[in-house]
């Protein structure tokens, strides 16, 4: 059973793609858009509690739209 399946995402607020919650080298989470890469910020974590902690954060950001785009113009 995946850690996360219980976490709701919605699209990604600048393009409206999907977004996915991912996991840095396991010390950060972060939740970054599959077509446009604009992102959360990374949420470090060095328990097994901290972790679905910092993954809830992240879709909280990701689903209030509090997100990074590093495109032209940004």
């Amino acid at each position: 059973m995946e850690l996360y399946q219980d976490i709701d995402l919605q699209d990604c607020p600048l393009c409206h793609g999907p977004g996915m919650l991912e996991e840095d080298h396991g010390w950060c989470v972060y939740v970054a858009c599959l077509d446009c890469g604009c992102r959360t910020a990374e949420l470090s974590f060095s328990t097994p509690e901290e972790r679905l902690a910092a993954a809830k954060q992240a879709a909280r950001f990701w689903n209030m739209g509090k997100v990074i785009h590093t495109g032209v113009g940004d």
